[in-house]
């Protein structure tokens, strides 16, 4: 697990090593030692050699006799495997046992030759020059009267002490090998006694880290790895009752937040996403999975957003602002935003609802338009009539002329009155009955309303000279409110009419497809610029207001038609081109 070795491959190498160590120490030092005690040992011989000489050479020193200390030193020396020197205080040697002593060097200035002279035991090991090869050398005084009459020298070469030494040594090493060997099996199943109970916790450890709080350590071994094992298995118990409550409430919480209509989002103080239901992530447009843990800054391009959430963090009071999401008011939140506190009161940042009120305000700004348009549109006929009442009360009454032609301008502006109520009640009960589902679907030919519009509209097209054309297969039909079809195709025919020029033709034609039937109205009259298209279809939206009002109109027409197609469950579409024409098309399902 990321490059780290198992504990048991860093118990063991340790343990290993340090066998190894004190092995190799105590070898070294046995070793050392064993050669220093065999050393002490063939210098403890030698001196015990010299002393038996001394007792056979003594007689031929005093007096003094070079020749007869000479062979009495070759015979025994050849008998003794020893090589035996006398050495006179003068350093001059007078017998030995391998060499002529006339051949050879003064010893006086030898460390065991100035040992003995001490009236010590004197020893010392180091190459001879006359032999070729390390000796080992022991001395000793022969001492008569006090006075010293020669040194006593026997040696014997070290080779055969080091071949002995190293014939041992190799057997201690070996023995050692032996023993570290053994002792790395030991290690070894000592090692992975100790570190067995750990890497059971450990697997177990892993298991829980993964969420699998079911299983329990089961640990053989000493007291205290039982009693750990206990214990965690105890700990393991609680987090899992913890874990199962944690993840329940948050199961909880989610489904609450899922299932809310309104977009909510908890800020840290850092102005950093803490949680975000999907709502409020289709509001933002972001990926919600992402948005955890960035910054506000980074999951909502919007200024004004921005600084109201800086604002509801500032503030120690609920903020509320309607924020617009996109330059053209198409899309308008309301924001709400409080204080987000944890357990023990302290401010930990805020928590921000945002409710799409797009279509909310749209339906506002709708009926305060229609509010103020109704009561322009029937102020003005009534502020007329009120006028005309009040001038022939003045005394216009009795000019009868005058009256008449007042009279009849006031029935006009009452007419107006009455299409306007008739209107609004139409589409009352259009919009009430599609509610309810009320409308009566028959299966009717299409081409047969299609043809009782057109002759509605036949007085009024004859008029203006205009054509009107009826394009639709005879085998056609629809389940539908006939009438309430009928009455928006003549709206539509009845608004291309009005605003098509003189010897024109309208073309009313149907077409279809897999899964909708399109009922088309085409005139070739002034058209609509691009800029009107969105509201059409709105009550009492104009185009043209003086042109409106001059051909006639209450300015509901196209906006029954959008109710009945609704109720249907179609919509509208319309195509223009300003100076050539508009296209009015009915989409209905086939069903």
């Amino acid at each position: 697990m990321n490059g780290k070795r198992r504990l048991f491959w860093q118990v063991y190498p340790s343990y290993l090593l340090i066998t190894v160590i004190a092995l190799a120490a105590a070898t070294w030092y046995a070793s050392g030692a064993f050669r220093t005690f065999y050393l002490d040992r063939t210098a403890s011989d030698l001196k015990a050699r010299a002393r038996l000489f001394e007792m056979e050479v003594l007689p031929s020193l005093d007096p003094l006799d070079e020749k007869k200390v000479d062979r009495l030193t070759k015979a025994i020396g050849s008998h003794a495997s020893t090589r035996i020197t006398v050495i006179l205080p003068s350093g001059k040697v007078i017998g030995d046992s391998d060499e002529d002593p006339a051949s050879m060097d003064t010893h006086v200035d030898r460390s065991e030759f100035l040992q003995a002279m001490k009236g010590d035991f004197g020893s010392s090991i180091r190459h001879s020059l006359t032999l070729h090869e390390d000796l080992m050398y022991a001395a000793i005084p022969v001492v008569k009267g006090g006075r010293t009459l020669a040194v006593v020298r026997t040696a014997i070469p070290i080779s055969a002490i080091d071949a002995a030494y190293q014939s041992i040594r190799t057997k201690v090493i070996l023995a050692g090998l032996v023993i570290a060997a053994f002792a790395a099996l030991l290690g070894l199943l000592v090692s992975r006694k100790i570190t067995r109970p750990i890497q059971q916790i450990r697997d177990w450890a892993e298991s829980l880290a993964r969420g699998e709080y079911q299983l329990r350590p089961s640990v053989r071994g000493s007291r205290e790895m039982e009693a750990l094992s206990a214990s965690l298995g105890q700990t393991a118990q609680e987090l899992r009752e913890r874990m199962e409550t944690v993840v329940r409430q948050r199961n909880e919480m989610e489904a609450v937040f899922s299932s809310m209509a309104e977009g909510v989002v908890a800020l840290s103080m850092e102005e950093r996403v803490i949680h975000m239901n999907q709502v409020a992530a289709d509001i933002l447009c972001c990926n919600r999975a992402e948005a955890n843990g960035r910054t506000i800054q980074e999951v909502a391009r919007n200024t004004v957003l921005h600084r109201f959430l800086r604002d509801t963090l500032s503030s120690r009071e609920p903020m509320e602002a309607d924020v617009l999401m996109s330059p053209d008011e198409a899309f308008v939140v309301n924001a709400h935003g409080t204080m987000l506190l944890d357990s023990s009161g302290n401010r930990i940042g805020a928590l921000i609802v945002l409710n799409d009120v797009t279509r909310l305000r749209k339906l506002e700004n709708i009926r305060s338009d229609f509010v103020a348009n109704v009561s322009h549109e029937i102020k003005t006929p009534i502020t007329a009539i009120k006028g005309f009442v009040e001038t022939l009360r003045d005394g216009a009454a009795n000019d009868p002329q005058e009256a008449k032609r007042f009279l009849t301008i006031i029935a006009k502006h009452v007419d107006r009155l009455e299409a306007i109520v008739e209107d609004l009640l139409r589409l009352s009960r259009i919009e009430r009955e599609a509610e309810k589902g009320g409308l009566t679907l028959i299966e009717s030919r299409i081409v047969d309303i299609l043809k009782t519009a057109v002759q509605v509209c036949q007085g009024r097209a004859e008029v203006k000279e205009i054509r009107m054309d009826i394009v639709c297969p005879e085998s056609i039909t629809l389940k539908a409110d006939s009438p309430l079809l009928e009455q928006a195709v003549v709206n539509l025919l009845d608004n291309a009419i009005k605003y098509s020029e003189e010897r024109s033709a309208i073309q009313v034609e149907t077409t279809t497809s897999d899964d909708e039937i399109v009922i088309s109205v085409c005139d070739h009259g002034c058209g609509i610029e691009k800029k009107h298209l969105p509201r059409l279809f709105e009550r009492f939206y104009r185009v043209d207001k003086a042109r409106s009002r001059q051909v006639g109109g209450t300015g509901l027409g196209l906006a029954i038609v959008k109710h009945i197609v609704r109720a249907h469950g179609g919509h509208l579409s319309v195509e223009s081109v300003s100076g050539k024409g508009s296209r009015f098309s009915i989409h209905l399902p086939r069903t």
